[in-house]
């Protein structure tokens, strides 16, 4: 059975690792082989069925201790998948298309993204937290024919991802924005809204929706509770005058989980 010290051992080296390869971003590939294989082990931690049980295992008293720990992963976690999508965006730009582990499990998490509440060629699409190898709408649009919009703060992010749009998405319906969502207007036409499960302040901002929105969109967090918060921003409570739980699809083998929410 694992223990408290050793548990914490894994999720200190994770930090460690994370805090170095971020330091070396420089703009350029030359140390994406280092940051994937971290982050592909750090993919497998959190779905590893053994990991769970031994997470499940750990007092409640002893998983506090951890808190500290845990809230210092998700952004560390969160800011080296932002520089693995930079990475994966300038090995395009070279003419590089492998896909590291970690891509493939979020490429399968999108076909199952909003459970009933299916996108269509008529939907309008808006993804917070677009990133910089725009994966989401890519596929969303080459699949439904769906008009998608992502917006992300990173300016960096948005010239990169524009670039992966115009080589893999050529004739696609997809725009890439740095800007907030009370200056899109975009948000009001929006059907279906996907958060990614790197942005911290998500739900925050789909209280913020709440006045910016339609009464039919459809809300798509990705979030992660439990060993999964240790790469994801977990589930909160909404306002239940504003939103309300619809549909939680979770997926043991990929490394966030779906809730959907509606307008209450």
């Amino acid at each position: 059975m694992i223990t408290l010290v050793h548990f914490q051992t894994c999720l200190s080296e994770f930090a460690e690792k994370f805090d170095q390869l971020a330091s070396k971003y420089d703009h350029t590939i030359q140390h994406s082989s280092e940051l994937e294989a971290v982050i592909n082990d750090y993919s497998r931690f959190v779905t590893d069925p053994e990991n769970k049980a031994a997470w499940e295992q750990l007092a409640h008293s002893e998983l506090e201790e951890l808190d500290s720990l845990v809230w210092q992963l998700r952004n560390k976690s969160a800011l080296c998948v932002a520089i693995m999508e930079k990475y994966r965006a300038l090995k395009l730009e070279n003419g590089d298309v492998q896909i590291a582990d970690y891509f493939k499990n979020i490429e399968e998490c999108i076909d199952k993204e909003f459970g009933s509440f299916h996108v269509t060629s008529e939907s309008n699409v808006l993804l917070v937290g677009s990133g910089s190898f725009p994966m989401t709408p890519l596929l969303i649009a080459k699949r439904t024919g769906a008009q998608v919009v992502g917006i992300d703060i990173d300016e960096e992010s948005i010239t990169l991802g524009r670039k992966v749009v115009e080589t893999l998405g050529t004739g696609l319906k997809i725009r890439l924005e740095s800007t907030l969502l009370e200056d899109l207007d975009y948000t009001k036409e929006a059907t279906h809204i996907i958060f990614s499960s790197t942005v911290a302040p998500k739900y925050e901002l789909l209280d913020q929706l709440y006045a910016l929105t339609n009464a039919q969109v459809v809300v798509a967090m990705r979030y992660g509770d439990q060993l999964k918060s240790l790469f994801n921003y977990p589930m909160r409570e909404t306002d239940g005058s504003k939103w309300k739980l619809v549909d939680t699809i979770l997926r043991p083998d990929d490394v966030f989980d779906i809730a959907l929410y509606q307008k209450a």
